[in-house]
């Protein structure tokens, strides 16, 4: 499957109604981002269960600015509509595989469970 393109109308409908969502916040200037974009591509073709959106900064910079991305590339994934993972940088391939199984299995009820505990 290939990366969805987010922007200020469809970035939140997009994070709610599906169950898992990655975000890639990038610009064409980044040369980190451009390093970024196959392996995350690639990800989104072998994961087509998931959707992979990605936010163009020089595009949507509200919606950056919103989203308090201060240095790109930045990953994040939402999970039944909530943010479990966020991370400036790059990944290598072997380490956004590792980011992608660690949120399937990641017990969102339990975590706000144990928030509310607190």
């Amino acid at each position: 499957m290939a990366t969805t393109d987010l922007t200020a109308a469809n970035f939140e409908s997009t994070v709610l109604d599906n169950d898992i969502v990655f975000v890639d916040f990038w610009a064409s200037w980044c040369g980190p981002c451009r390093n970024f974009a196959p392996i995350y591509q690639a990800a989104a073709e072998q994961h087509g269960d998931l959707v992979f959106g990605s936010v163009n900064t020089e595009d949507e910079q509200q919606l950056a600015a919103a989203a308090k991305v201060t240095s790109i590339p930045t990953l994040m994934a939402f999970k039944q509509g909530a943010l479990v993972f966020s991370q400036a940088g790059a990944l290598p391939a072997p380490a956004l595989e590792q980011v992608i199984s660690a949120v399937r299995e990641f017990d969102v009820d339990a975590a706000k469970a144990a928030a509310s505990e607190d």
